[in-house]
């Protein structure tokens, strides 16, 4: 018999490992850089294999999931994560090993994502299916404001990164234990446990629309996220309290997306959300000092609604393309947050080197660099407002004719 409050349960606590990988990383990326030297552009290709080895996992997962199911891809997860937590810990600062490791949870990251995401879709039914799913997903900003809080107070006591990257382990081990012994649902949608048939229906236009959607959808969340400290640093509000602002309202936003989903839909949900990313990442870039915790707020309502609508997207409106539908959406949204990763940190580097040369110096010359490289990433969710009002006239037409 199917458990379905425990494997949800076993789900978020995945998920708040992942969401844990992100922010205590993203906190310590100042203290990998002084401690070791690395550059911007060194430290942006370290995070590219936490992003790079998601949607690896995540894609071969959605490809397998149906003949070996989720439970073993759960236990891969485990097995994941552990070995990059241990790794990095051990790493001893060498630059290979923590290109290693950070693709080892990754790999753990996509693995969650894979099996987690089908398996809801499968427990759930209509709109309690997107409710669920953005529940789900609530646990990954969840997740990043207690790990960034955690990350924040752990640096103030003199904790030492290594330390840090320990808490990753408590919600892993916590997750292994909900999972176990535990069986998954069965596909509710009989092509969907095709391969054939996924394939046939993520050749339509509308999935590599949406495929498309993604990877600009992700980069819009995760890109100043995890720069934050380095872009912001300077702004004269606290990078890791501003992460955890994000991530907070994200959460929340999340939990209560049940009824704005069912009266303005996904893709009225995906449009509006775009806008007010555009015009938070603009306020990010050209505002300094207390107002961008009101700033935080308003990106965060806008980042809030991306992926878990996005997934939800394909899973209700393209049903066919089943768990591997679902994980190649997500695993393009990964995808591209991994190319981007080391090519923002080399528009931080190249900002700063153009700042540096007008003669700014110090704080002045970090603020600047980073509202430079901000003010690049408000491009990503201009041509998402664009691209989801397409969509959203299109559906509305097509409901019109069906």
């Amino acid at each position: 018999m199917v458990n379905q409050s425990r494997l949800f349960l076993g789900s978020c606590f995945a998920l708040i490992t992942t969401a844990f990988s992100f922010s205590i990383r993203a906190g310590i990326l100042k203290q990998l850089g002084a401690e070791y030297g690395f550059t911007a552009e060194q430290l942006g290709t370290i995070n590219q294999m936490w992003f790079l080895g998601f949607p690896i996992s995540m894609i071969v997962g959605g490809l397998i999931y149906n003949s070996i199911g989720g439970k073993k891809i759960m236990q891969f997860a485990f097995l994941s994560h552990t070995l990059g937590i241990l790794l990095t810990i051990f790493s001893g600062g060498s630059y290979t090993v923590l290109l290693i490791s950070t693709l080892f949870i990754g790999l753990g990251n996509g693995c969650t994502e894979a099996a987690c995401n089908p398996m809801i879709a499968d427990a759930y039914e209509g709109n309690k299916m997107s409710t669920m799913l953005n529940r789900f997903h609530m646990w990954f900003p969840g997740g990043i404001v207690i790990g960034s809080l955690i990350s924040y107070f752990m640096t103030i006591a003199g904790f030492n990164w290594q330390t840090q990257i320990c808490v990753i382990l408590v919600p892993t081990v916590i997750y292994v234990v909900l999972f176990w012994g535990q069986m998954f649902p069965k596909p509710k949608v009989q092509e969907a446990a095709s391969i054939k048939e996924n394939l046939k229906a993520m050749a339509s236009p509308l999935f590599i629309f949406m495929f498309l959607c993604m990877a600009l959808t992700s980069i819009s969340e995760f890109g100043p996220q995890q720069w934050i400290d380095l872009i912001l640093g300077s702004s004269g509000a606290n990078p890791m309290v501003l992460l955890a602002l994000t991530t907070g309202t994200m959460a929340v936003a999340r939990f209560f997306a049940g009824p704005i989903i069912h009266k303005i839909d996904q893709t009225g949900v995906l449009l509006i959300s775009a806008v007010l990313a555009a015009i938070g990442l603009y306020m990010y870039s050209s505002l300094t000092g207390d107002v961008l915790y009101f700033a935080a707020i308003v990106y965060a309502c806008g980042i809030a609604y991306f992926w878990p609508n996005m997934v939800g997207f394909v899973a209700d409106k393209i049903p066919a393309s089943g768990a591997l539908g679902m994980s190649i959406i997500g695993g393009v949204g990964m995808f591209s947050s991994s190319i981007f990763q080391p090519i923002i940190g080399r528009w931080i580097d190249e900002a700063h080197a153009e700042k540096a040369a007008t003669g700014l110096t110090g704080d002045a010359l970090e603020l600047a660099a980073g509202q430079a490289t901000l003010s690049t990433m408000v491009l990503f969710p201009l041509i998402l407002i664009v691209a989801f009002i397409g969509l959203f006239f299109f559906m509305k037409n097509r409901k019109k004719i069906a």
